[in-house]
């Protein structure tokens, strides 16, 4: 059963990335990349995000600092050799892995409300070494000049949108994978009671050290692309905590128990944000979000995974 749900799903991932990569070739307006790269950028945000947050139930208020790590690591490599966006992503995603293992080390015993705060903390010292080193551009900024686009991409904003759908389906399958094995397992009982996993054996510190070395290393490669998507870099934006309130609302509003949850929750918001900035203003976004969160707080704790858990658990009842 698992070798054909795997099957099923490496199938669906691969129709995924053909149907992206044909979009590129037949859609002539530039718009519904620019959105749609945005969508599939928090997709993965919020998928990367529940592996530590959703697995193991360590909220992560950082997003933005791994993020803005990412975005900064590009701008560094870009101006400092000149480096193509693969290696950019590669180097992210090293210094996420290594950020995230300094991260759980130092926090290795702290729960709750006080590993959230760490996590912020995080995020105000990076920006703010980064908003003073102005080979970087420091506070005011610094223009990144894209390369000329390369075969079978016609520009560049169609080839970083073709690439954030592979970082999608990398989060994804890592996320899935995680919540299938050992790891998953251990995660979930660490989150439900991590006294009472210790006593059993499960290796709680090592789990928390493996999920935020993962969640750290998948966070900053998403940010990676973002310099040259925007050809502008500044503390301001990159460190935004606008990511880490989005990611965190998307991924409860999915659900966190299973991986898909992070994927529909994204869609939901990531969609609904993108038609109120065309049609009426990006300031509404965050009343939105607000309101939205609140609702499925109140009326759908578990998120619409959990929802439609317990509508078929009721369906089942009835017909019985």
């Amino acid at each position: 059963m698992m070798k054909r749900s795997g099957i099923a799903f490496w199938i669906g991932a691969a129709v995924f990335l053909a149907a992206v990569f044909v979009m590129t070739k037949v859609v002539a307006n530039q718009y519904p990349f620019f959105a749609g790269y945005v969508i599939l950028q928090f997709i993965a945000l919020a998928v990367s995000w529940s592996i530590l947050g959703g697995y193991a139930g360590y909220v992560n208020f950082g997003t933005s600092a791994f993020f803005g790590v990412g975005v900064y690591s590009s701008v560094f490599l870009i101006k400092a050799f000149g480096a193509p966006l693969p290696l950019q992503i590669l180097t992210a995603a090293a210094i996420g892995a290594l950020m995230g293992f300094v991260l759980g080390l130092l926090t290795l015993r702290m729960q709750g409300i006080f590993f959230s705060i760490a996590t912020i903390a995080l995020t105000i010292i990076i920006e703010t070494a980064v908003t003073n080193w102005r080979f970087v551009g420091g506070a005011a900024g610094i223009q990144i000049q894209r390369p000329p686009v390369t075969a079978p991409f016609d520009n560049y904003v169609q080839m970083l949108f073709f690439i954030q759908a592979l970082l999608v389906v990398l989060a994804v399958a890592i996320s899935r994978y995680i919540q299938n094995s050992w790891i998953g397992r251990g995660l979930q009982a660490l989150r439900d009671d991590e006294l009472a996993a210790e006593c059993t054996g499960v290796p709680t510190l090592r789990l928390k050290l493996v999920a935020c070395v993962i969640s750290g290393a998948l966070l900053c490669a998403v940010g990676a692309p973002s310099a040259m998507y925007l050809q502008f870099a500044n503390p301001d934006s990159a460190f935004n905590l606008n990511y880490s309130v989005s990611t965190l609302a998307m991924s409860l509003i999915g659900g966190t128990a299973h991986w898909s949850g992070p994927i529909i929750g994204a869609i939901l918001l990531g969609t609904t944000q993108q038609l109120l900035t065309v049609t009426i203003s990006s300031e509404v976004n965050v009343l939105v979000l607000g309101v939205m969160l609140v609702l499925f707080v109140v009326g759908a704790p578990e998120g619409i995974i959990g929802l439609i858990r317990r509508l078929r658990g009721g369906r089942k009842e009835g017909e019985a």
